[in-house]
């Protein structure tokens, strides 16, 4: 009997010690609160280039696509004749100015001779009148010199702003401005550039509380900054600035029109890119951050696992937000202290007592704005 009861003994169940899980508290630290959205880059400056006068291009003077700044020549159609039509403009001017030499003497000559009772007021009138005309034909002269300077300029086609211009449309020998202005090619201004995109209605509203509670006026919020990013671009490089909201929202979609304004120096933003965009509008200072990984789903939402005082699991609801540098906000149905499951939460159940193992969330390096 004695020898059974030791078999017995040495066959009784041992439970298991509680499995040792990783856990930790939220990491706790200022959010900044941003509205996001999907836009499009375009350009503040399209310009077609055209011929304004008529003649045979004569040459193209710069390479298809390039940058060019403000005032760079691009075209050159034929200046011969509008060159000599200045000069013949010129040479009428000089001829009016000696008309009206001559006029303004024989009038001041007329005038001392009235005077003197030595000539009619008939004499004098003839000469006023001869002085006025001699007054209008010079700004007639002067008049057409100015017409025929602006013609000649437009034989040498500039660039009205610095931009990147398109291929040319014509060829050099080719008679340009026959009936109507010839397209000779487009130039597109690079830097600055536009960004448009819609905010919804629900993030219009969050927008404009929280100018409210900071005191900004419409005008304020044209200069919130913005920050774009690429699809192939991590985080948010690209900086500007708002410089345009509309007065009226679509009731269509129930989105709101918003521009900004990017510097593009590198012109690493091209117009027509699609393009991810954020605005800034509040901060949060104390938020609390986890991974993903610690979070799980059912059908009543998202979760932690929480372990209580006694080292039991416990599943907590939650309201999760944005990610911030890689963990996810937690909006509510947490607290500073809990300690939060943060790896292997298929290994536990709530309700289950574990060994808690200490640690701290790891939080990943700021990315790239």
């Amino acid at each position: 009997m004695i020898a059974l009861a030791g078999c017995e003994d040495k066959n009784a169940y041992v439970a298991p010690p509680p499995p040792k899980v990783d856990v930790a508290t939220p990491v706790q630290r200022p959010v900044t609160r941003y509205v996001e959205a999907t836009g499009n880059t375009a350009p503040i400056k399209n310009v077609d280039l055209v011929a304004r006068v008529q003649g045979f291009l004569q040459s193209i003077d710069y390479q298809d696509g390039t940058f060019v700044k403000q005032g760079t020549q691009l075209f050159t159609i034929e200046p011969e004749t509008y060159k000599l039509k200045l000069e013949q403009a010129q040479a009428a001017e000089a001829g009016a100015q000696a008309s009206l030499r001559q006029a303004e003497a024989d009038f001041k000559r007329q005038s001392d001779l009235v005077q003197r009772q030595a000539v009619s007021q008939a004499t004098l009138d003839t000469s006023t009148s001869t002085r006025e005309n001699a007054q209008a034909n010079l700004l007639q002269a002067q008049a057409n010199t100015r017409i025929a300077e602006v013609n000649y300029g437009y034989t040498k086609v500039t660039a009205p702003f610095d931009g990147v211009v398109s291929a040319h449309m014509v060829s050099i020998g080719e008679l340009v401005g026959v009936s109507s202005p010839t397209q000779l090619a487009t130039i597109v201004a690079m830097d600055p550039i536009w960004v448009n995109f819609t905010v919804n209605e629900q993030d219009v509203l969050r927008i404009r509380a929280e100018a409210a509670r900071r005191g900004l006026t419409p005008t304020d919020l044209k200069q919130f900054p913005i920050q774009v990013g690429l699809q192939n671009e991590t985080g948010y490089p690209h900086e500007g600035k708002l410089d345009y909201v509309s007065p009226t929202l679509n009731q269509s979609t129930g989105t709101l029109a918003v521009r900004g304004l990017v510097p593009n120096d590198k012109r690493v933003l091209l117009p027509g890119y699609f393009v991810r965009v954020r605005v800034p509008f509040d901060q949060e200072k104390g938020a609390l951050l986890v991974p993903d990984t610690a979070l799980g789903s059912d059908q009543g939402g998202r979760y932690l696992l929480v372990v209580n005082g006694d080292n039991v699991v416990e599943q907590r609801k939650v309201q999760i937000g944005p990610t911030d540098n890689g963990l996810r906000v937690i909006e509510s149905g947490l607290k500073p202290d809990d300690r939060v499951v943060i790896a292997g939460l298929l290994r536990v159940i709530p309700g289950q007592k574990i060994d808690p193992q200490v640690t701290k969330i790891e939080q990943p390096q700021a990315s790239a704005k």
